[in-house]
């Protein structure tokens, strides 16, 4: 069972960085309104956007497959801390009584962040990746 979980649980966490990562690629325009809203116009430049979000795509498959998890593991963590700052308001009052724009569908961040630490807790005992740590 703990196999099971760190794999799905790594193949999720990776697969979104991937879909965050293409989102930046394919849908520009999303991922520059995005970086305007959240990241105060960080990589808001379209080819700046497109190699972050390509970057960000290669990240997320090395954590899929369980690659260089030692490096990949730590970025993940940091790029979800990011998030996990860029919607703080959100996951301190979601139902937005005391900040306004709160929203309530950005509480996962916070799971995705404690999730990515645990892929870090728990990389010597998962055992069905192409890397050996």
């Amino acid at each position: 069972m703990k196999q099971i979980s760190l794999l799905l649980l790594r193949i999720s966490l990776g697969w979104l960085l991937v879909i965050w990562g293409a989102d930046k690629v394919f849908n520009v325009e999303h991922g520059m309104a995005v970086a305007n809203k959240f990241y105060f116009g960080f990589l808001a430049a379209e080819s700046t956007l497109q190699v972050a979000g390509v970057l960000q795509m290669l990240l997320g498959l090395a954590v899929v497959v369980g690659f260089a998890r030692r490096w990949a593991y730590p970025l993940q963590v940091l790029l979800n801390s990011a998030s996990l700052l860029a919607v703080a308001k959100s996951i301190l009052d979601p139902w937005g009584w005391v900040f306004s724009g709160s929203n309530a569908l950005f509480y996962p961040s916070l799971i995705i962040f404690a999730a990515s630490l645990l892929l870090i807790a728990f990389r010597a005992e998962d055992r069905w990746v192409l890397e050996r740590a």
